[in-house]
């Protein structure tokens, strides 16, 4: 039986999650075994080793690696103001769960860092991290379903309805099954419906037809499908090629245990493990272009009285494991890092000001991650608009830097997408791709 309210007694969070789930997955074409799916397919090469298909791909800019963090994160929590009235506006609006200024990381004269991402702190000092804050959609929607559907269409005011990585992909599609891949779970997200195919998966040791119970069936499997399928040119056929063709070579990748480099040690957790997968992959140079990843849980409406703990409580541990997670993701990258460029979204911010149960509702105005060798690091970009409350939006952060603004500077520098490709895939965008943040790739 599905709950009718979400851990918090919220049943509005309840229904759009579980409405979340549903159409995520009604998406989805087909699922052709253990933790692999395939939507919008068209023909590809097969791909049976990393040299066969680093051959032929023709894609030079970096792996995107878009991580959403799903119900509503709260930036303010995260890169916290720091000196002056701005500080004093926080400590008013917050009183039980401000995170205390003595326990900030510095970032700039203006803002520090949650103490649980310590593990930013080498990537901020190296300048392959940096922070956009009051960033969001241009206007509130305090709905988790519908501002994640928005959001991950990016298209307001439009009648697109594919999502803006299909687009994205519709551009630099170097072919290959793993050009755009959703690690962690198979449930693709709305950014990338549409016509690019799509690998999702658990994860690579988990990656396999479902059936087989031996290597010998799995083989006489994999015929079968092929011959089952010759010359039909339905979705279905494409499905069963690709999941094929991807079988081969992460069969390879997986046949030695993967020994992440430089001493990083990811932690145990999805967001993890599913970098230590991707990281696996870009390593083995197979043509990833986009990688998206979803990290749950930070609907954080009530009993957050150790919210402003910086030692421990929900807020804390949620921060150390991303942190750790994007820490051990870089180091083990090395010099690989300089072709990646990772950004956070979450759907909205929470409420600047603390609710009665010690916790914060729906709020608008958030803070964005961005890291990658390419990121101009060490900065927090922001036109902040202030937290008094003639500068508030209905009690929340308001927004002064458009998403698309952030995304669009990323796609234009470091992902090869065109000033004039950058208008296709946000259609309705009217605002400057050059806001610093990245530089362009040579």
């Amino acid at each position: 039986m599905t709950s009718t309210i979400d851990r918090h007694g919220c049943a509005e969070c309840a229904a759009a999650e579980r409405a979340s789930t549903i159409t995520r997955r009604g998406l989805l074409k087909g699922i052709l075994g253990t933790g692999a799916a395939m939507v919008a397919l068209p023909a590809l090469e097969t791909v049976t080793a990393r040299a066969a298909f680093a051959a032929g791909s023709a894609y030079t800019g970096d792996t995107l690696v878009v991580v959403s963090l799903r119900g509503g994160m709260d930036g303010l929590s995260a890169i916290v103001p720091a000196g002056g009235a701005e500080r004093a506006a926080y400590d008013k609006l917050r009183p039980n769960i401000a995170i205390p200024q003595n326990s900030l990381i510095p970032l700039d004269a203006n803002f520090g860092m949650h103490p649980a991402l310590d593990s930013l702190t080498s990537l901020w000092n190296a300048k392959q991290f940096a922070v956009v804050h009051a960033a969001g959609m241009i206007y509130p929607d305090r709905s988790h379903f519908s501002a994640m559907a928005e959001m991950e269409n990016a298209t307001i005011g439009s009648t697109v309805r594919t999502g803006w990585l299909d687009r994205m992909l519709a551009f630099e599609r170097a072919g290959g099954p793993f050009g755009a891949v959703q690690m962690g779970n198979t449930n693709v997200p709305y950014s990338l419906v549409g016509d690019q195919p799509v690998l999702a998966l658990n994860s690579l040791g988990d990656f396999s037809l479902d059936g087989p119970n031996n290597a010998k069936e799995a083989a006489q499997w994999a015929t079968a499908l092929k011959d089952l399928h010759y010359g039909s040119t339905s979705q279905v056929n494409l499905a069963v090629s690709t999941v094929l063709d991807a079988l081969n070579t992460i069969a390879t990748l997986t046949a030695s245990p993967y020994v992440p480099a430089n001493g990083a040690n990811y932690p145990n957790s999805d967001l993890g493990n599913a970098l230590r997968g991707v990281a696996q992959l870009v390593k083995a140079n197979l043509g990833l272009q986009v990688v998206t990843l979803d990290v749950d849980n930070w609907d954080m409406h009530a009993g957050l009285s150790d919210q402003g703990n910086p030692l421990g409580g929900w807020m804390h541990d949620n921060l150390t494991n991303l942190g750790d997670c994007f820490g051990a993701f870089a180091q083990d990258l090395g010099a690989d890092f300089n072709n990646v460029t990772m950004v956070t979204m979450s759907e909205f911010g929470r409420r600047a000001y603390e609710n009665g149960s010690n916790g914060l509702d729906h709020g608008w105005g958030n803070a964005m991650l961005v890291l990658g060798g390419g990121v101009n690091g060490g900065t927090v970009y922001t036109k902040w608009p202030g937290l008094e409350d003639a500068h508030l939006n209905e009690g929340d952060l308001a927004v002064t830097t458009d998403y698309r603004e952030v995304l669009a500077d990323i796609l234009t520098n470091r992902c090869r997408v065109t000033t004039s490709g950058a208008k296709q895939v946000f259609p309705d965008y009217k605002g400057s791709n050059t806001l610093g943040l990245t530089t362009a790739k040579a």
